[in-house]
């Protein structure tokens, strides 16, 4: 069952009507979730935590985290990172997602694809595909936001393709120290070395993600790797 608005509107309209109709909000999240077609919001609230397991990656990531998403192509990276940015706003928070390979039509394709509709997150949503991106831009383009917002960044190796660029781990280092003095989730997609068998290893790992150029990939405390319907999510912090 599809919600027909955000959680955090859906949330908002009770406030409303707690408001108007002088009702505690526990009435009035009720009377929401069953416009919704819920019995109750407690009900409401376990269906949405149940849903794929977009749920357990987005409640691993916390303010100053560096997440890496590594898949072989038509594996669902680009996806989860949607899914995680919908969850963000789902949840009022803001979500940027910073894109050499896709446009506006593409992203708001895949959210169609998903069941929701981009215009209606206008207000927390940002996406950019500049030509310019890499860390010294992305971080221009976040100063003005608010500790937990979500950054997608796709995908990780775009940022070690303009030779002006700093070195790639030189920019990951910055941006790790941008997270966490700004308290904000990066989220980078990553593909997989075509050397990665599926035969010989259900799903990848760090060992197998492409990095043409060093970096110290223990920059990212966080990991989550899919492969045929599979993820696995680890938590790499010393």
């Amino acid at each position: 069952m599809r919600l027909t608005a955000p959680i955090y509107l859906l949330k908002r309209q009770a406030r409303l009507l707690s408001r108007e109709q002088s009702l505690p909000l526990h009435q009035a999240l009720d009377q929401v979730a069953r416009s919704q077609g819920f019995r109750n919001w407690s009900l409401l609230a376990r269906k949405l935590a149940a849903r794929q397991p977009t749920a357990k990656v987005f409640a691993a990531l916390h303010n100053g985290d560096m997440m890496l998403i590594g898949g072989r192509a038509g594996q669902g990276k680009t996806t989860l990172g949607v899914e995680l940015a919908i969850a963000a706003m789902n949840a009022g928070q803001r979500a940027f997602f910073f894109s050499l390979e896709y446009t506006q039509a593409d992203i708001a394709a895949q959210f169609s694809s998903l069941g929701h509709h981009l215009q209606t997150y206008t207000s927390l949503f940002e996406f950019d595909a500049s030509d310019a991106i890499c860390a010294a831009y992305i971080q221009a383009r976040l100063k003005p936001v608010h500790p937990n917002t979500l950054v997608v960044i796709d995908y990780l190796q775009l940022l070690d393709q303009r030779r002006s660029n700093p070195a790639i781990a030189e920019q990951v280092a910055s941006l790790k120290q941008f997270a966490q003095q700004r308290d904000i989730r990066l989220v980078f997609l990553a593909q997989i070395d075509r050397r990665y068998q599926p035969g010989k290893k259900p799903l990848p790992d760090l060992s197998d993600v492409r990095l043409p150029n060093p970096l110290d990939l223990s920059l990212f405390n966080k990991t989550c790797f899919l492969q045929a319907g599979e993820l696995s999510l680890a938590n790499n912090s010393n």
